[in-house]
């Protein structure tokens, strides 16, 4: 461990009030983002039970998981091979999944079972991918962008074509659903195909489908993924999946990465524009693109004297908060953050950042303005009578989390109004 690496580090033997939710629950998300997937969760009953809670509270939809059922008996006994196969045999007695999305917990991943050859051994009844996600290590950000990188591995058939103007778009976990459909748009806007791997945009977005389904009810189908090798473009969102797009180019060197660490702000925003124009070697900007970057600089001019003196206390996933606090940090704000898993973005922070929890938060609060946390960050702001903007997993509190938009310049201009608008009025 090297000296900044040191000081970003809490020394507690233990998190208090942690900020942090397990990379099972992250794996779940990835799952859920495809279409008819059923996402299976190797473990306890009751790790599959709180992660529905949570989601299905979060989200106000209804949360398609299985899980393998598995106790401290059956684990020993027999080795947990076999409740794989009667969780897809039950399975499949009732619904018919286009795919099977097998992850791990804690206790499994100690037991150490074969997933892999439990996979293989039901490859000829069912289609499936399989991940590794314990949850003593890592986080959300992490399950998600290991799922990612075992569906593109798994699934994506070889192939050396190549179409210049289809897009696989890989976003963080922390999107919106709405955010990943805006996104997909703006690419749209300059005539591309775009594939989002996995898409939510249509699956947690809140809308009111025939009846609740046992399965996911919308996201990216299998045989589109299937066939995604032959992307004349990967574009990745965040530091936590920069390793999908680099391995999806590595299997398919035809492609070309491109990787943003952030969309929120207005340099954010131009770097990404600008990337993508010369990839596709444009020449003219949409008007509407142009309008809207006119819109955020005047947002910029109109937040900073509310934004310039306020002091902000920022706790969510490294991503995350390394976004918001960049685009905050541009209207002139002082930011700090606890980020809740270790993650490669921390060496890009430009504010003061450390891994935390809420009773570091906590103290850290009374010298601030404003919190910027999930749904347990309430508690804290009410106490120490701070204004709180609710972002992150999970969300109690609100509705329309799926409709949010906060990426580009039109959800720059949103967000900064929004954090403007709080400040101003606590």
């Amino acid at each position: 461990m090297n000296l900044k690496e040191l000081r970003t580090m809490s020394m507690k033997p233990l998190h208090v009030n942690p900020l942090k939710l397990s990379q099972p629950m992250g794996a779940t998300l990835a799952f859920l983002g495809i279409k008819n997937c059923m996402p299976l969760m190797h473990g306890a009953q009751g790790c599959a039970s709180f992660t529905k809670v949570l989601f299905t509270r979060h989200f106000n939809d209804p949360i398609a998981i299985q899980t393998t059922a598995v106790n401290d008996i059956t684990a020993v006994i027999d080795g947990g091979d076999k409740g794989i196969s009667e969780a897809v045999e039950n399975i499949t007695k009732k619904v018919t999944p286009d795919l099977v999305g097998l992850f791990t917990t804690g206790m499994t991943e100690t037991k150490g079972d074969d997933i892999k050859g439990a996979t293989l051994l039901l490859k000829e009844k069912q289609k499936m991918v399989y991940v590794h996600t314990p949850d003593f290590e890592g986080g959300l950000e992490s399950g998600w962008s290991l799922s990612v990188q075992n569906i593109i591995t798994q699934l994506i058939e070889p192939t050396t074509q190549v179409k210049k103007d289809k897009v696989l778009l890989i976003p963080n976990v922390n999107f919106s659903p709405i955010e990943v459909e805006k996104l997909k748009e703006a690419l749209e806007l300059l005539d591309l195909v775009v594939f989002a791997l996995p898409d939510l945009s249509d699956s947690l977005d809140g809308h009111l489908g025939v009846k609740q389904g046992a399965l996911s009810s919308g996201g990216i189908s299998v045989s589109d993924i299937e066939k995604l090798g032959d992307a004349g473009a990967v574009i990745t969102i965040g530091r936590s999946v920069k390793k999908c797009g680099e391995l999806f180019y590595e299997k398919f060197p035809q492609s070309t990465h491109l990787h943003f660490d952030s969309l929120i702000g207005l340099e954010a925003s131009d770097d990404f524009y600008a990337k993508v124009f010369e990839f596709l070697q444009c020449k003219s900007v949409p008007s509407v693109v142009k309008r809207w970057r006119a819109r955020l600089q005047d947002v910029l001019l109109d937040t900073h004297f509310t934004l310039g003196k306020a002091k902000i206390l920022i706790a969510d996933e490294p991503d995350s908060a390394y976004a918001m606090s960049k685009a905050l940090r541009e209207a002139g704000s002082t930011c700090e953050a606890y980020i809740a898993q270790r993650s490669e973005i921390q060496e890009a922070f430009t504010c003061k950042m450390q891994i935390g929890d809420f009773e570091e938060v906590e103290k850290r609060l009374p010298e601030m303005d404003m919190l910027i946390a999930n749904y347990h960050g309430e508690r804290l702001a009410h106490k120490h009578h701070k204004a709180l903007l609710i972002r992150g997993f999970p969300n109690y509190e609100q509705v329309g989390i799926g409709l949010r938009y906060n990426i580009l310049y039109e959800g720059s201009c949103a967000f900064l109004c929004e954090v403007n608008n709080l400040l101003a009025h606590h």
